[in-house]
């Protein structure tokens, strides 16, 4: 039996055209909370950035990539943020090779040298469908409490910014141009832990919904992975069920297969 299900928001519940949840999405949720089944969401975004979710009902968000979540009420459940001297690392990097950067907490979020990347950079705030972020001068992230990073930078210089920048940070690419970053040990997966131990529920009773790269570790976690259509195919072959495109009404289709209403 299924008691919480966990959900990524772009290109899973929200669509990449229309940038809304389709309907058939949001009249499944509703028809298995009523059931008694938790739902949650467990995204890449950081906290203040979902502000898509529309009229879908939830019990719970998981931001960042696994590094906090909160519950609808506003109870933080867990919250692990990014080392100071990482941040200091970044500065120091920023100034030999400068880059675009996003940095997040849980309450604000703010950019740096978004003009070095130009056209490409708001291109990925265009997919988003988000108002740019405040540019802010990077020392700002010294007096915060950073749960996540999201610098633009391609999978080719991973390597060096992992060894010599984002030491003790784990990273999540779902573009070609950026990753998210995060507090290593974190992820979308041990998310998954937190919440069921808050609630008291097996890991077995889970099941998670997810499209990209930094999805795996939730499907692989949850005890029923299932991949949308549109995912690519790495994340298909760790799923253990493949629904249909999301607009095809793909969570609806596989919540019917799985939780059916009789």
């Amino acid at each position: 039996m299924i008691k919480a299900i966990f959900f990524d928001i772009d290109g899973t519940l929200v669509s990449f055209t229309t940038h809304q949840i389709p309907t058939s999405t949001l009249e499944a949720v509703h028809r298995v909370r009523e059931m008694g089944v938790k739902v949650f969401i467990a995204t890449g975004r950081p906290y203040p950035l979902i502000d898509n979710l529309g009229a879908l009902e939830y019990d719970g968000i998981v931001s960042s990539n696994g590094a906090a979540g909160v519950l609808r009420d506003g109870t933080t459940i867990f919250r692990e943020g990014i080392d100071r001297s990482v941040i200091h690392r970044i500065i120091a990097n920023q100034r030999l090779h400068p880059m675009p950067i996003v940095f997040a907490t849980n309450e604000e979020v703010f950019c740096v040298d978004w003009f070095e990347q130009g056209d490409k950079a708001q291109s990925v705030w265009d997919l988003l469908n988000n108002p740019m972020p405040p540019v802010r001068p990077i020392e700002d992230a010294l007096t915060m409490d950073i749960v996540q990073v999201i610098p633009f930078f391609t999978a080719e210089e991973t390597p060096r910014i992992l060894s010599e920048v984002l030491t003790g940070c784990s990273a999540f690419r779902w573009h070609p141009l950026f990753a998210d970053c995060i507090r290593e040990g974190n992820d979308k997966g041990t998310a998954i832990d937190h919440i069921c131990q808050h609630y008291g529920i097996d890991v077995g009773e889970t099941m998670a919904f997810g499209d990209g790269g930094n999805d795996l570790e939730m499907l692989v976690r949850a005890s029923i992975g299932v991949a949308m259509g549109n995912a690519n195919d790495d994340v298909k072959a760790h799923a253990d069920y493949v629904t249909a495109h999301i607009d095809d009404g793909g969570v609806a289709k596989a919540l019917d297969k799985f939780i059916p209403s009789d």
